[in-house]
Formats: C-alpha cells, sequence, structure tokens
C-alpha cells in the first residue's frame, strides 16, 4: 500500500518514531508499504526553517535528500490536479498545506499518516 506522510509524521519518523502511535510506526516501517513525502511538505519544512519555527540538521536540501534516501520514502511530486483540487474542499481546515495533502489523498486514493484527525473531515483515511 502507498502512503502519504504528513510533515509531522515524517520529522516524527525520522527522529526515532516515538511520538507515532504504534499504528502508524508499524504502517511505515512494513516494507509492504510505499511511504511518500507530498513536495508541500518539503516547502512548507522550508519555509518553517526561513522563519525560524523548524530546525534541521543542515540546509533543507541536504537534510531532505539524506533522510528521503536512507528512510526509502519516495517524493510525491505536484500536479496540477493536486493544486486545483484544493478549490473542492470545505474549508474544516484553513492550513494551506495541509488541504493540498487531503487533496492529494484524494485525487490518489491514499491513506495518510498524520496525528491530525482533521484529515478524516475530507474523507480521508488516516492511519494513526
Amino acid at each position: 500500500m502507498r502512503l502519504l506522510l504528513d510533515t509531522h509524521a515524517f520529522l516524527w519518523w525520522i527522529e526515532g518514531g516515538e511520538r507515532l502511535s504504534s499504528k502508524a510506526a508499524r504502517a511505515i516501517a512494513d516494507p509492504a508499504n510505499a511511504c511518500l513525502l507530498s513536495l508541500a511538505s518539503a516547502w512548507e519544512m522550508a519555509i518553517k526553517v526561513s522563519l525560524g519555527k523548524l530546525e534541521l540538521p543542515g540546509s533543507p536540501a541536504r537534510f531532505l535528500a539524506d533522510q528521503l534516501a536512507a528512510n526509502n520514502v519516495q517524493v510525491l511530486g505536484l500536479e496540477l490536479r493536486h493544486v486545483t483540487g484544493v478549490t473542492e474542499l470545505p474549508f474544516h481546515h484553513h492550513d494551506p498545506f495541509d488541504r493540498l495533502l487531503a487533496a492529494q489523498c484524494l485525487a490518489e486514493r491514499l491513506p495518510i499518516v498524520s496525528a491530525d484527525p482533521v484529515f478524516r473531515r475530507y474523507g480521508v483515511r488516516r492511519v494513526w
């Protein structure tokens, strides 16, 4: 199964996974699952680094390249249908990154690994 990792789930996983639920950690660790990180999450991390809200060891480019490879996480690119899909979502949540992740999950029929229950309100299956 393909799983989209929410930004925090990706960061918590690479920190050791202690903050993840046991179900989420098992899903990420399962070699039968393909874990994906959205370019929207990479963008979110880069913005938070530039605002001083997130510290990463090294540059975001190097950190992400290293961690994606080390953890066998693939990048889910942004497509026009993902971006425009946001317009069809109700405003259950005003975080633009989470709304884009929800649109990607719906377009790609992906569950999301996330501690945030708001994704269920969009009809996205949440692994937590």
